[in-house]
């Protein structure tokens, strides 16, 4: 029969303790989750107090991206009217209407407000606006006619015909292309906004109605061949089809935009790599000195005793988090030094465990300080992650790293041959020759990977 007995054991174990908690979920933050989890934490604790913000250096990249707004602001102000009265397109081959919208506005809304601008009959802009309904945010209709009619002609009998009309009067909206059915009509419908007169106009029709598959191929001798023409008229009339924007509807409703926030700084001072934690848009935080004086000795105050515990945890979890990007950051610039003075080709091999060792810390620490981590470096700003990449051997015995070979496939691809591309094959060997070991399927999955297309789509083909 079993007795309950008491036995003493001795032995360890890790036990996490609240302020370690906090720190490793801080530590997880970006800056502007975090900014916002401090702004919660004033409001909800008396014992904490916001310090003064301090002022961040500009780097001079900022500086100069400051002066270059300015300088574009200037030269769009004073040739603003002249681009206005013209009529002509931009400099990016797009109609001066399309300048992006950034009212807010969605394509859909964008749409009926012209419709009830425009001429359009009660009928018509009932067949108008069922029509728009059908316009996806890129720009084209996805909806057949026949399906239309069959969503409110049981109501008002519409036809066909009525339907292709409406249809007519919607494509004249702007942007310039809207309510097309297929790439091919969308770059027509923008080739018949241009004047008459417009060099090779026609020609350019004639190529997007019948030729953008031969466009997209490159077989510009047959194109040519096909439409009797010149060369110099073949190559205004595509220069005609390629300022065409094949998404007009995202001129209205762009994807927005995404920020990014860094969390450290590098620069170069007296020839050595400095980094310092960003202070920008996180509060400095503080114990309120008073109030702590005013709970000493007391035992009373119980709420305002644990608010007092917790603010000192944040502060000091704030600590720790700057502490250990601070370390992270600078192991990794040490390493990286050579990329940040070279560029690409000079990215050292870097994992986890090199940064791990290196500050003593535990790899899972380092993954969740190199997640949603930003550096401000002069070469731009980088995810933390950027700067790990795997090794790669060489005969020479020093590893390379994939990001230095993709840089090193870039530029190769970059200076070759347009009308001889290289293969895979002939890339391995190259690198082969520079002491660097990769198998063609390697050269193929980084190539794939930095959206670069395989030597026959990349060779361009000679009119004849």
């Amino acid at each position: 029969m079993l007795k309950p007995t008491l036995q003493l054991k001795l032995g360890q174990s890790l036990t996490m303790t609240p302020q370690l908690q906090q720190a490793i979920r801080l530590l997880q933050l970006p800056v502007l989750d975090l900014s916002a989890q401090i702004q919660e934490a004033l409001e909800e604790n008396i014992m904490l107090e916001m310090e003064d913000l301090p002022d961040v250096p500009k780097t001079s990249a900022e500086t100069t991206a400051e002066i270059e707004t300015i300088r574009a602001e200037d030269s769009w102000q004073s040739s603003s009217m002249e681009r206005i009265q013209d009529g002509g397109w931009n400099g990016e081959g797009r109609p001066i209407s399309e300048f992006a919208d950034e009212s807010g506005q969605s394509l859909r809304e964008h749409l009926l407000w012209q419709l009830e601008l425009e001429d359009f009959s009660p009928r018509e802009a009932l067949i108008g606006e069922a029509l728009i309904d059908s316009i996806n945010d890129d720009g084209y209709l996805t909806a057949d006619p026949e399906e239309i009619t069959d969503s409110i002609a049981a109501e008002t009998g519409v036809t066909i015909d009525e339907i292709e009309e409406a249809l007519r009067k919607v494509q004249r909206l702007d942007p310039v292309g809207v309510g097309a059915r297929s790439l091919s009509e969308c770059i027509v419908l923008q080739l018949q906004q241009l004047a008459a007169a417009t060099p090779e106009r026609d020609l350019a029709i004639a190529m997007a109605t019948e030729h953008l598959p031969q466009i997209a191929a490159k077989e510009y001798g047959e194109i040519r061949r096909s439409l009797r023409t010149s060369e110099e008229a073949f190559e205004v009339a595509l220069a005609l089809v390629k300022s065409c924007n094949p998404k007009p509807g995202l001129a209205v409703s762009p994807a927005s935009a995404e920020y990014v926030i860094p969390d450290v700084f590098v620069r170069k001072i007296d020839g050595r790599w400095q980094v310092e934690v960003s202070a920008s848009g996180i509060p400095r935080l503080s114990v309120n000195q008073q109030y702590a004086k005013l709970l000493r000795g007391s035992g009373d105050h119980a709420v305002l005793r644990t608010q007092l515990q917790e603010a000192r945890w944040l502060v000091r979890s704030l600590e720790i988090r700057n502490e250990t990007l601070m370390k992270v950051a600078t192991c990794i610039v040490t390493r990286q030094r050579e990329f940040l003075e070279q560029g690409d080709e000079a990215m050292k091999p870097l994992v986890l465990r090199d940064v791990a060792e290196s500050i003593g810390m535990h790899e899972s620490t380092i993954s969740r300080v190199t997640t949603n981590k930003y550096m401000h470096t002069p070469r731009g700003v980088f995810e933390f992650k950027y700067f790990f990449s795997s090794h790669l051997a060489t005969v020479g015995g020093e590893d390379q790293s994939s990001t230095s070979v993709r840089a090193k496939i870039r530029k190769l691809i970059g200076a070759e041959n347009p009308a001889k591309p290289l293969s895979d094959n002939k890339i391995a060997s190259l690198l082969a020759d520079e002491g660097i070991t990769v198998a063609r399927r390697t050269v193929a999955k980084y190539r794939e990977a930095m959206k670069i297309q395989s030597s026959s789509d990349r060779k361009v083909r000679k009119p004849k």
